[in-house]
């Protein structure tokens, strides 16, 4: 037998017993007898087929389905209530929303130069952004969660999500090392490269990012065989090992002046022939919102020569 459609009002009950820690104390936040909340949350039980509290003596405590149930009931409310201060504002006062997912495979500094110019903008949107795996952002991005995913790929086949890739750039990838480092593996100038990568110690991008199989084939095409000694899939927490002397890491070659300033490392070789590209995707097939154009003509004009 189908579950029957949530009842929002037994809902709320729930989440007032779940936030009081009993029903005495909800019944009198909510100016109800104790009676009409107690028998509107069996009936909520009863519709979910499961108990949401065990009770405890005069204690009740939240069942794993309960404590489910309670996480999705804060965002619901909380979106209520961001929605009632929102439109206690005049239209005018409203700020337009921008709701941003960035791959975790796209190095922050990427991200910041890809978003700034839009909030350029006279009118800029308040930002929110979100960071996380592809396939999980694009989820988000399906159920209008999100108004746009920026990837260091296209968006992947396997993914049923309605969709559209927009082309943003592309660059080669420069290797990176403190200068400490660079000494120990006997780089002087840029003859040296990449035969100084040869036992290296390597900081190498996690499985997920894009540019991973190909920097593993283009270390064999040059009969380099480094010393991996980490894999992350932070690109910002492997440049800070890097800036450790921890080992050689790769960044986008769009930013390597931006890397070596931050994190006080120098350039050791670029590898043209290792293609870092970047996309914005979104369920637009014609790009109509200001904030992802700003970001489209930015990313030619700007960031990708």
């Amino acid at each position: 037998m189908a579950m029957s459609a949530i009842n929002y009002k037994h809902l709320h009950y729930f989440w007032a017993v779940a936030k009081a820690g009993s029903i005495t104390l909800a019944s009198q936040r909510l100016f109800l007898a104790p009676q009409t909340i107690s028998g509107q949350l069996s009936l909520f039980e009863t519709i979910l087929g499961e108990p949401l509290f065990n009770r405890v003596g005069k204690r009740l405590e939240l069942t794993d389905k309960g404590k489910l149930v309670l996480s999705y009931a804060d965002e619901i409310f909380s979106l209520g209530k961001e929605l009632e201060e929102t439109l206690k504002q005049p239209m005018a006062d409203r700020p337009m929303q921008f709701r941003l997912g960035i791959s975790d495979a796209v190095p922050k500094i990427i991200a910041y130069r890809l978003i700034e110019p839009a909030l350029r903008e006279k009118d800029a949107p308040r930002l929110i952004c979100r960071e996380g795996n592809v396939t999980n952002l694009l989820a988000e991005l399906a159920v209008h969660r999100l108004d746009l995913v920026i990837a260091d790929s296209p968006m992947p086949h396997a993914v049923n999500v309605r969709a559209f890739n927009h082309f943003l750039g592309e660059c080669g990838l420069t290797f990176f090392a403190t200068k400490k480092l660079a000494q120990q593996i006997k780089w002087h100038d840029a003859d040296d490269f990449p035969h100084c990568l040869n036992k290296a110690p390597m900081l190498l991008p996690g499985i997920d990012d894009a540019i991973r199989h190909t920097l593993m084939r283009w270390f064999e095409d040059n009969n380099v065989q480094p010393n991996i000694t980490g894999e992350f899939d932070d690109g910002a927490l492997m440049k800070a090992f890097g800036q450790a002397s921890v080992g050689v890491f790769v960044a986008p070659t769009a930013i390597a002046q931006l890397v070596c300033e931050q994190f006080n490392v120098i350039a050791i070789g670029e590898a043209k022939a290792l293609i870092k590209s970047f996309y914005a995707i979104s369920v637009e097939r014609k790009i109509r919102h200001p904030a992802v154009l700003a970001i489209s003509q930015a990313a030619s004009a700007e960031l990708f020569l």
